[in-house]
């Protein structure tokens, strides 16, 4: 397994890391065994957030007492300098640390810099000064906000959305970290679960200088994972091949299930319902046809398109007509009139 530096921070890893937002779905206990089980098995980058509800806490549990030998990542979704200094003390505490390796602005629709009114940035540095932050760096789900991110010079590390799904504009955004020396974080490898062959997904991540962070929740995903640091995949022109036949695919327009539009004020589970087509044929299984989902998907009579969801959709999604279009499918698979 290869491995990788970010950028100036000089954090060294594997480049295959732990993206620990899905622990939080599962108990504590076993939260704690997988976590564990990563370290063992070779992984020593791990990425949380202060929104994870109780994923920090998971952390702390798991590794307390052995903070020297594993680099932690969290997140702030602070709008102000107050907010911030408060979920940097809670994180610290959950964390069972004294300091975060590094320290990020969470989902940001802006690149925050010095003196543009809203503090955010000081606060940053201000904990970075005080030692509770090694580095800083920034989250986004939006290209144009990343690309700025990139060429500011501010930040250490930037987290944005990769796969081989991938534009031409976001892997220049990867090159264009590298020229500025600005560690890339790669989320969203899976593509919000949509991409379900793992060694193609981490063929491609190898061929850049990105680490990846992989959610993982089961002992199964888990184990896929570390198989790769005894035989690491390569890019061959089989995968290529089927690379490029996913990327035909999944050309145009689809829910990537990241979750930021909602609540939803009709009770529609946006991040799934708006991707059950593809879901449905991706991830067969008997569970997206059942009677639970059956009735979620029927919430979607009840849209208002009021907008609200596509305010907050970093990928600018026509949320209302993609649902409608997901229900119609959904209502001729479950009638037969379409093969899955």
């Amino acid at each position: 397994m290869k491995t990788i530096t970010l950028g100036k921070t000089g954090i060294t890893a594997p480049q295959n890391a732990f993206g620990a937002l899905p622990v939080q779905r599962v108990g504590k206990s076993e939260a704690v065994k997988l976590l564990r089980r990563a370290y063992e098995g070779g992984m020593t980058f791990f990425d949380t957030a202060r929104a994870y509800s109780d994923s920090e806490e998971k952390l702390g549990a798991a590794f307390e007492g052995m903070r020297d030998r594993i680099f932690i990542a969290s997140k702030t979704m602070a709008a102000t300098p107050d907010e911030l200094r408060k979920d940097l003390d809670t994180t610290l505490r959950n964390l069972r640390t004294d300091h975060l390796d590094i320290y990020q602005l969470h989902c940001v629709s802006r690149c925050y810099r010095p003196d543009d009114g809203t503090g955010m940035y000081e606060a940053l540095c201000e904990a970075k000064r005080q030692g509770k932050v090694l580095h800083i760096g920034i989250t986004t789900h939006k290209v144009g906000v990343a690309e700025e991110i990139a060429g500011s010079g501010l930040y250490e590390t930037l987290q944005y959305p990769f796969s081989y799904l991938a534009s031409e504009r976001e892997t220049a955004l990867v090159q264009s970290c590298k020229e500025n020396d600005i560690g890339f974080i790669a989320m969203k490898g899976l593509s919000g679960g949509l991409l379900t062959n793992a060694e193609a997904c981490m063929a491609f991540m190898l061929e850049y200088p990105v680490l990846p962070i992989w959610g993982i929740q089961r002992e199964t995903e888990l184990d896929t994972w570390l198989s790769f640091f005894e035989k690491t995949p390569s890019m061959t022109e089989d995968i290529k091949a089927f690379i490029e036949k996913e990327r035909r695919e999944l050309s145009g327009d689809f829910c990537r299930g990241c979750g930021y539009c909602m609540p939803c004020s009709s009770g529609i589970i946006i991040n799934q319902c708006a991707r059950m087509s593809l879901m449905v044929r991706r991830a067969p299984s008997a569970s997206w046809l059942n009677d639970y989902w059956q009735k979620e998907m029927a919430k979607i009579e009840s849209c208002t398109a009021c907008g609200k969801c596509m305010k907050h959709c970093p990928y600018g999604l026509k949320i209302p007509s993609l649902l409608k279009k997901n229900l119609e499918d959904y209502k001729n698979i479950l009638a037969g009139r379409v093969t899955v």
